[in-house]
């Protein structure tokens, strides 16, 4: 398949390249996914289960507070109990170190950046290397994330990331994806309400975390501490 991530200057349709890639399979491949919360797995996880042998690799150092991770990987992990007992879907999951000190002093030059920005890009690809490292380092045949479900998340960005690491790490390949696309975000919507599943109000980091808690002060008719 030709590589999408070849045209940096180009919005690339990385839906078709989803579809061309799983309708030339003849196997069931294993996959590592990255995952950063269960409410952008819903829609990922019931769509790539069907096509995949799937391993969830949690990697969210960035999340802060250590609460707020810890809620996070709760509800995933409440997920993934419903989709084996509604769908058969066994995933495993994997979850690495956390580590937000360390994580938010590489961030950290980059804290004024707008929400969406230069510091979400380093965000992206810290986590997915963590990730792609640990698919190739362990035989995964294809790795990806559920991050271009979001409309928060520059899918763009994500996907030429994806494709400079695979260059990096033959071993595994990358799977290219826009799983906003084909109602995609929709269905994980409807599948996230029918669980009643936690859904944050904010990205992860400590930056995120301080606006959202000033978007919430605002919505109370209330105005920041200086």
């Amino acid at each position: 398949m030709e590589n999408p991530g070849n045209k940096p200057n180009a919005i690339v349709n990385y839906q078709r390249a989803y579809e061309k890639t799983v309708s030339a399979l003849s196997s069931r491949p294993s996959l590592l996914l990255h995952v950063c919360c269960g409410p952008c797995s819903c829609y990922p996880l019931t769509e790539l289960c069907r096509h995949f042998d799937v391993t969830i690799y949690y990697a969210n150092s960035n999340i802060y507070p250590a609460e707020e991770y810890a809620h996070r990987l709760a509800t995933l992990r409440e997920l993934l109990a419903y989709l084996k007992r509604d769908y058969g879907y066994d995933v495993k999951l994997i979850v690495p170190p956390y580590e937000n000190e360390a994580y938010t002093r590489k961030l950290a030059p980059l804290k004024n950046c707008p929400e969406g920005g230069e510091r979400c890009f380093l965000c992206y690809r810290l986590r997915l290397e963590e990730g792609y490292a640990y698919a190739e380092e362990n035989g995964y045949d294809y790795f990806t994330t559920v991050m271009t479900v979001s409309r928060q998340k520059n899918s763009q960005k994500l996907n030429a990331i994806g494709a400079e690491l695979e260059a990096k790490y033959p071993r595994t390949h990358y799977l290219y994806s826009d799983f906003k696309k084909k109602r995609g975000l929709e269905i994980g919507t409807e599948i996230r309400k029918k669980y009643d599943l936690y859904n944050q109000d904010y990205c992860g980091c400590v930056y995120s975390y301080e606006e959202a808690l000033e978007r919430r002060k605002r919505n109370q008719g209330q105005t920041p501490e200086e």
